[in-house]
């Protein structure tokens, strides 16, 4: 049961890193194997009159803690199994069939999933009750570790992915009695490891860990460290470093530890190190290819961070040459840098490639793919021109609040200065700007990158390890001022956009962020409140449809809104 369901699960990591039919159907037929043996040991279930007689008497009940006692533990184990093979399972076949009636299907078993976790914590929380009443401990040492380590990663992952819900989605889920407490699933998954604020070490020594431990460990680091850049609540770089620390000891060369330890780095704002960390993963292993591709868009961000373009292209063009996930993206990243570069020809040849990349899940396209598709309609639009689209990708990829300050004022700025200047040259006369066209989208771009350059000179990442012997060059003032002034003249000339409207509501995102870092919370909170009011700002009314990547925005505003009640730094 464990061989099927093990290797179906690393089936399933490969599917999702190749995006590749074959592979994702090799993986829906392993994970089906691996369901349909968990379902061979399950214990079998009542008949229709002893399940509706339980209603009544609860000794009778099917659903319950008494009934999950009554099973042995190999039936217990395949309940287990079960929920997590039909998790696999459901979350592979969204993917592959692109359409919603799929979608509604495997959402109905991830609900069936759902409510196995919940059952079997219900159990894990009565039996460890009894145990502490009898004197014995906080647990009941007669529930191995296995099974142990796999409610608490299934009862916290289902917290975790329901606390992250959008708030319209999550209102629909909790009239279905579903509700994710996003404290409780981490508590919940550092349990399995015995992690605790309070210590460097874990309390559960290799020797007694369970086997899904190590999979514990994983989605702390992944939410931490990853899901970081769309959350602030919760969010615990401390943890993340413990965590890493301990399984890098014993696992050196760890390929996902050794991800781990550079997405650290690069939230610390040290690129050149998450570098290191990334190579040397794609040196740990060569036999899952697609481990590779992870390590290179790493890579390919932490060289924005540095602003070394031409690093960052190579990147791309791997990327863009073996990996399936996101060809438009790949192929997208790798124009803009062309585009930086100077590099004309070649550019164009690939950004005329974009649009026709893009690919979808469960019916719907991929936001940041929609983004890329439209930015390369612009440039065949004006003729083969794009403004600064590297240091663009180099914000929506999060590369600028991760780079040294000393990079941002010495290599990025000068860049933004260079088309302010040539755009100061046509401020009395727009229309002769480029052959007439993009000369206020130019502008409130520039002013909008210069804006939040300035905010993280002005103040780094919460998270950032500063450099004592690095010189600021710009005074902490000096860069809020210009920050404020920056991001205030893209609400002034907002009306004028008339393709990049996302603009306008990322300002006001970071005018946010900066209000808040000055001490101005109550400007910072109407910032995000306008943000999510759905109106126009400043773009004209008749203008105004679904900007890029507008959810994205919004997961984060909402982030910064809980950041700002729990009095967490943005």
């Amino acid at each position: 049961m464990y061989f099927a369901t093990g290797y179906g699960l690393i089936q399933c990591v490969k599917g999702l890193m190749s995006f590749e039919d074959k592979d994702l159907l090799a993986a829906i037929g392993h994970t089906r194997h691996g369901n349909a043996v968990a379902s061979q040991h399950r214990k079998r279930q009542a008949s229709l009159t002893t399940r509706l007689a339980g209603y009544v008497v609860s000794s009778l009940n099917t659903s319950g803690v008494g009934w999950i006692k009554d099973m042995t533990p190999v039936e217990r184990h395949a309940e287990l199994v079960y929920a997590e093979s039909l998790f696999e399972k459901s979350l592979l076949g969204v993917v592959y069939s692109g359409d919603w009636l799929a979608f509604i299907k495997e959402v109905l078993n991830m609900r069936t999933t759902m409510n196995i976790y919940r059952q079997l914590g219900k159990f894990l929380d009565a039996v460890d009750a009894e145990a502490q009443a009898r004197g014995e401990g906080s647990e009941d040492k007669s529930i191995d570790a296995d099974f142990r380590s796999g409610v608490y990663l299934g009862l916290g992952m289902s917290n975790l992915i329901l606390s992250m819900m959008p708030g319209k989605l999550l209102t629909l889920v909790e009239l279905f009695g579903y509700k994710g407490d996003r404290h409780l699933g981490l508590e919940v998954l550092q349990r399995a490891g015995g992690w605790t604020k309070d210590s460097s070490t874990p309390s559960v020594s290799w020797e007694g860990e369970g086997v899904r431990r190590s999979i514990c460990d994983m989605c702390l680091l992944i939410f931490h460290l990853v899901l970081s850049s769309f959350t602030f609540d919760g969010v615990d770089i401390m943890m993340a470093q413990k965590i890493l620390d301990w399984n890098l000891k014993r696992y050196s060369n760890g390929v996902f530890f050794l991800f781990g330890a550079g997405r650290l780095a690069l939230c610390r704002s040290q690129p050149s190190r998450a570098i290191e960390y990334y190579t040397k993963a794609t040196q740990s292993q060569s036999q899952y290819r697609n481990l590779y591709h992870i390590s290179w868009w790493e890579i390919a961000v932490s060289n924005f961070s540095l602003w070394d373009v031409r690093a960052s292209l190579t990147c791309w063009r791997d990327l863009e040459a073996e990996a399936t996930w996101s060809k438009a993206c790949y192929t997208y990243g790798m124009a803009a840098c062309l585009v930086a570069l100077g590099e004309q020809q070649e550019a164009t040849k690939h950004m005329c490639r974009v649009p026709g990349l893009r690919q979808k899940i469960a019916g719907k396209s991929i936001p940041l793919e929609k983004f890329v598709a439209r930015k390369a309609r612009k440039f065949q639009q004006q003729g083969g021109r794009l403004a600064l689209p590297a240091l663009e990708l180099a914000y929506v990829f999060q590369a600028i609040s991760h780079a040294p300050k000393k990079v941002i004022i010495s290599k990025m700025l000068p860049e933004i200065e260079k088309l302010l200047l040539k755009l100061k040259e046509h401020e009395k006369a727009p229309a002769k700007y480029e052959q007439g066209h993009g000369y206020w989208d130019d502008l409130c771009l520039a002013r909008f990158l210069e804006g939040v350059c300035l905010r993280y000179v002005a103040y780094p990442d919460p998270d950032a390890v500063l450099d004592p012997r690095e010189e600021a060059g710009i005074s902490t003032e000096n860069a809020r001022i210009r920050a404020v002034a920056a991001l205030e003249s893209v609400f002034s000339n907002g009306h004028k956009v008339e393709l990049d409207h996302h603009l306008i509501y990322h300002a006001h995102f970071e005018y946010g962020r900066l209000l808040a870092r000055s001490g101005d919370i109550d400007g910072a909170r109407t910032q995000f409140d306008l943000i999510l009011s759905g109106k126009p700002l400043e773009v004209l009314s008749g203008r105004k449809g679904k900007y890029s990547l507008e959810n994205s925005l919004h997961l984060r505003t909402h982030a910064a809104q809980e950041a700002l009640l729990h009095n967490r730094s943005l």
